[in-house]
């Protein structure tokens, strides 16, 4: 039984049929869902849609769900709040900030280095910002 509630307050109809689950053997997790808070979602869609071109589906209702690079995920100690971060990795982060600048994104700091790769933020048009960066390390996307 589906728990009407839910309904409501999801933006497609999950009691909608599975579609074919890509999979990866001998893994009980296969893939992974990164979710952007927002307070202007419909334009931060627009972006990942337009300026940076990603791939999407729509999951009813305008609800757009983009396809990512291959991605990684790092774990890094804190003394602060444990929080998360969306860095999306490019072979050359001076060309990627030219191109994405001529699009009219604004960069919040400059491109500086550090021992793991270069690395820069972005604004997103609802106010967040999503860091960019070229690895200098060997790519677990490479596995």
């Amino acid at each position: 039984m589906v728990d009407q509630k839910l309904i409501r307050n999801t933006p497609y109809d999950i009691t909608a049929p599975r579609c074919p689950v890509k999979t990866y053997p001998g893994r009980v997790i296969n893939g992974g869902h990164v979710i952007i808070y927002s307070r202007d979602a419909e334009a931060d869609r627009a972006f990942f849609r337009d300026v940076l071109e990603y791939p999407h589906v729509d999951a009813g209702g305008g609800w757009l769900i983009f396809k990512l690079p291959p991605t990684e995920v790092a774990v890094h100690p804190t003394d602060g709040p444990e929080t998360q971060e969306l860095y999306l990795m490019c072979d050359d982060v001076e060309a990627t900030v030219k191109n994405l600048t001529a699009k009219g994104v604004e960069f919040t700091q400059p491109v500086t280095d550090a021992r793991w790769g270069r690395l820069t933020r972005f604004r997103l048009p609802g106010g967040g910002e999503v860091g960019l960066y070229e690895p200098r390390h060997e790519r677990a996307t490479d596995l």
